[in-house]
């Protein structure tokens, strides 16, 4: 494709002169405008690779045009034309970012020398940004594993909307990869230097999840000692994504609106509006159109929300991203956790490939993580993550015999069931060092100490002697 020049002057003749020439001698399209004003306007419309501005003109002259230019797009390439007398204007120009500049009245071949180099300029840049690009997608899109159709309509999805302001809904069963996926819309974004500020909404008391989202202001309540910056606020000029916004009151829906509507904030306590520059990425595992329909979800909000869906599929409905999919995370598990490579045997492939995966892919992780830590062998099998008689089969071991018992009986035997196995194990991995055992299976030293304690397990017993 040919490259595009736009030429500014304020002389209609100089314009049809430099047309006529530079398209023949530079195998080009050349625009033209007669002033600075109609220059922005077409470059609205198309962009292009080389600007040729005239440094004297009326109503913008060329260095105003220049700061336009290089704050639309830094990585335009731009030669001034300025006449004789005029070099203190030109090296200005070249501070101001401009690539080069000419004198009047120019050499023919000069100009087209000049040119010639600026367009292979412009040429180098736009093909190291692409390759930048391309290896941001890659690196992007490392821990979204798949090869489905599906999760391909996927990647398209996130890198078109990713190109865009507009707020994004991403859909989708829990442990499906929302958070991922909202990541990497922020990450190739224009905003990918800015903050990305996720709020897991449903984790937020009510009362508390308005002034964390807002703000407030000394004084506004009885414990407000001092002013208070909101979320909103802290993604300014960046990425705010609301996870599980579909189990927020209805009340924190309507402020949520006018936020979206109005590009403002108000923190509690205060007297007036705090405008934001904030992009919407709200992400859930609802049916929004149900809760619409009890009362449940604002409609108004579902639409302000609903302007760029992604609808992540199932583990069920993708079964051929399984295998890479336990590739990829054994490759990454056995490296944090410091443990040799290992492999799942054909036989435990097989009921991975028929588990039902009611959790989806972070139920998948769970499994790869215990056979990373119980397995002896560096091949892990069905029994190393308790599925002897098949999926979910060491779960019914610990049921059984529980029907009899009331609710908070039953439930007090399977936990006392799984903790005792789940952390004997685990303990057992590592010879009975509680500091180690606990970084495994990301609790806090504190916190595995008090399952222990309450379980009776005591470290100890699994010290290799």
């Amino acid at each position: 494709m040919k490259p595009t020049l736009l030429v500014v002057d304020d002389a209609a003749d100089m314009l049809q002169l430099l047309k006529r020439s530079l398209e023949r001698e530079l195998d080009c399209r050349v625009r033209t405008a007669l002033s600075g004003p109609r220059a922005l306007e077409l470059l609205q419309g198309e962009p292009v690779d080389l600007a040729l501005i005239d440094m004297k003109m009326p109503q913008m002259n060329g260095l105003e045009l220049l700061d336009h230019l290089k704050r639309a797009d830094p990585y335009l390439t731009v030669v001034m034309v300025t006449a004789h007398g005029c070099i203190e204007l030109a090296v200005q120009a070249i501070r101001k970012g401009a690539y080069d500049f000419i004198t009047k009245p120019f050499d023919h071949e000069e100009l087209i020398l000049s040119l010639n180099k600026a367009l292979e300029r412009s040429r180098l840049l736009r093909e190291n940004m692409n390759l930048q690009r391309r290896a941001r997608v890659h690196e992007v899109f490392q821990n979204i594993v798949g090869r489905s159709a599906a999760m391909q309509r996927v990647f398209e999805a996130v890198q078109m909307v990713a190109k865009t302001d507009l707020t994004v809904l991403v859909t989708g069963e829990s442990g499906t990869g929302k958070d991922l996926v909202s990541r990497a819309i922020h990450a190739l974004s224009g905003r990918s230097d800015r903050s990305f500020v996720a709020v897991n909404c449903p984790t937020v008391p009510e009362n508390i999840l308005e002034s964390e989202l807002f703000g407030y202001r000394k004084g506004a309540f009885t414990h407000a000692v001092q002013n208070k910056t909101g979320l909103f606020q802290e993604a300014h000029r960046g990425t705010i994504f609301l996870d599980e916004i579909g189990d927020i009151s209805t009340t924190i829906q309507t402020k949520l609106l006018r936020v979206l509507q109005e590009k403002e904030i108000k923190p509690l306590g205060d007297t007036r509006s705090i405008r934001v520059d904030v992009r919407v990425i709200a992400s859930t595992n609802r049916n929004l159109k149900e809760k619409i329909k009890k009362g449940e979800f604002r409609e108004d909000l579902f639409y302000r929300l609903n302007v760029l869906p992604i609808a992540l599929p199932s583990l069920r409905e993708r079964r051929e991203d399984i295998p890479p999919l336990v590739d990829h995370l054994l490759e990454k598990h056995c490296l944090e956790l410091k443990r040799p490579r290992k492999t799942f045997s054909p036989e435990l492939m097989n009921m991975t490939l028929e588990a039902p995966w009611e959790g989806n892919v972070r139920e998948l992780e769970n499994l790869v993580l215990r056979g990373i830590m119980f397995a002896p062998a560096d091949e892990i099998k069905p029994e190393d993550v308790g599925w002897q008689e098949g999926p979910g089969s060491a779960d019914g071991e610990q049921e059984e015999g529980v029907e009899n018992l009331n609710y908070r009986e039953a439930k007090e035997r399977v936990l006392t069931k799984f903790n005792e196995s789940y952390i004997g194990k685990l303990l057992s991995s590592t010879g009975g060092n509680v500091s180690q055992a606990a970084r495994l299976c990301g609790l806090e030293r504190q916190g595995l100490q008090q399952l222990m304690r309450r379980y009776h397990i005591r470290s100890e017993v699994y010290r290799r002697r």
